[in-house]
């Protein structure tokens, strides 16, 4: 829904991603907030930042995937995962970031179309478990590589970040850094869906038996999708390895997998504003009652596992929250929202 008045001469005008001078200046706005947001925040916050920032590239892939392309995907976590020891195996050879950082997606993007094959053949439940097994593999090749490949058991430390001779040390330094790739990454994902390839991903999403009578290759997009989508985890992998400066196997379980899907479901699967709403509603929540639990733990005598776990049930229950009462996710109320806004006065219903 545009304002009255406003029209396109051109294609390219109407298919720009900021149709209207009033949507660039409140997305210039946003972009002038996170830069200043380390001129007011301290080292803690900016660290959830730039975790944060890692956390929705990592979702924008699982978007590619399973909002764009309709395939289920429940081994992002993994794919994070080989993103980040190829990053930080990488950075042993003294390798520039601007060089590690396409490495590291293209071996993701590589071993993520191993598991993609499948699903060729299978969907739904089936689709699910092959993703799964992915996610159980993962572990059991790294610690059942030599020690000196992969570090094993023990895992690898990550060489600093570097930017030519200037090291990438503070929480402000890194949090700037995280917040670039996330805009490029963003950027990306928007522009996708305007492409030929995000629009036969859709429509295989919709109908791939259609879009197969319609003349489009069916298995090469679903296996492209995995790709594409795992491009965007192998860069939140080598973001994190530098972010953790220590890799191991049990920093990517099923359990942040899961996450990454649920962050999904409850900004809504459909757009790259899903993602974006899932990342920074759950990011909150979840920061919100660690606060909680650990202020209760001060004045009480709980050790903080029932605290904590307690955390994880009220995340739980916000996912199933927004299965029941909103299976669009937030984005859909945001779009409602906006509805409103351009309506008023008037109902817009």
């Amino acid at each position: 829904m545009l304002p009255t008045g406003i029209y396109f001469e051109t294609y390219g005008s109407e298919a720009q991603l900021l149709k209207t001078p009033r949507a660039r200046i409140w997305v210039a706005l946003l972009v002038v907030v996170l830069l200043g947001v380390p001129y007011i925040a301290g080292a803690y916050v900016l660290g959830i930042g730039a975790q944060a920032f890692i956390t929705l590239v990592a979702v924008l892939g699982l978007h590619v995937t399973v909002g764009m392309a309709g395939q289920i995907n429940i081994a992002q976590s993994a794919f994070v995962g080989v993103g980040a020891f190829a990053a930080a195996k990488l950075a042993t050879y003294g390798l520039p970031f601007w060089i590690i950082i396409p490495l590291a997606a293209l071996i993701t993007g590589l071993v993520s179309v191993v598991f993609a094959l499948p699903a060729a053949r299978v969907k739904g439940f089936y689709l699910a478990l092959t993703t799964l097994a992915a996610q159980v593999l993962f572990p059991i090749v790294i610690l059942g590589l030599p020690t000196d490949w992969l570090g094993g058991l023990v895992g690898m430390p990550v060489e600093p970040l570097t930017i030519g001779s200037y090291a990438i040390a503070s929480p402000k330094q890194f949090y700037y850094f995280t917040l670039i790739i996330a805009l490029i990454a963003t950027y990306a994902a928007f522009n996708l869906h305007r492409s030929d390839f995000g629009r036969a991903m859709k429509a295989v999403r919709d109908n791939d038996i259609a879009a197969q009578v319609m003349g489009i290759d069916v298995l090469r997009i679903k296996i492209s999708a995995f790709f594409v989508g795992s491009l965007f985890a192998g860069v939140a992998g080598a973001c994190t390895a530098w972010f953790l400066q220590f890799v191991t196997a049990e920093s990517f379980t099923l359990f942040a997998s899961v996450w990454y899907l649920g962050m999904l479901i409850v900004g809504g699967a459909q757009g790259p504003v899903g993602a974006i709403l899932g990342v920074l509603f759950i990011t909150l929540l979840q920061e919100g009652l660690h606060e909680i639990g650990t202020e209760i733990m001060r004045n009480s005598r709980d050790s903080g596992g029932s605290i904590f776990a307690a955390t994880n049930v009220a995340l739980g229950a916000s996912i199933l929250l927004a299965l029941i009462f909103e299976p669009r996710g937030l984005a859909h109320r945001w779009n409602v929202l906006k509805e409103m806004i351009q309506f008023w006065p008037f109902p817009n219903r």
